[in-house]
């Protein structure tokens, strides 16, 4: 099990950008592919982005293609979601996950493909 703790929410007018942080402790994060997930209030927590063990292979949902990238730097045992133009639906509760695979063409987009999550961070967007 690994621990994730998310930081770098906050509010900010649209078109602006924010950088997510996930710090992973507990065990070696470049055992476990990463992800983003958002939930905004009465919806489902839905897929952002998603990379592997080493980042070099990253995913994403159609909604942020293009505006978000996700990365991570193993030495750190940090995953990171830098957000540009963004929108006010990009409003939501930012959560990072983890799962323990290497390997290299995972792909995965749904909550229950994760084992271990992190307690979120608000990120809101005014218009």
């Amino acid at each position: 099990q690994v621990q994730l703790v998310e930081s770098g929410g906050g509010l900010v007018q649209a078109g602006g950008s924010l950088r997510l942080s996930c710090a992973a402790s507990g065990r070696t994060f470049s055992s476990y592919a990463g992800g983003w997930f958002r939930q905004a209030p009465g919806k489902e927590r839905e897929f952002v982005a998603g990379n592997n063990w080493s980042g070099g292979n990253t995913y994403y949902a159609d909604s942020v293609k293009g505006r978000f990238t996700i990365s991570r730097d193993n030495a750190k045992n940090t995953l990171y979601l830098q957000m540009n133009s963004l929108k006010p639906e990009d409003t939501a509760v930012y959560y990072c996950a983890a799962h323990p695979t290497q390997n290299y063409r995972v792909r995965l987009t749904t909550t229950r493909e994760y084992a271990d999550w992190g307690q979120g961070t608000q990120v809101t967007v005014s218009s």
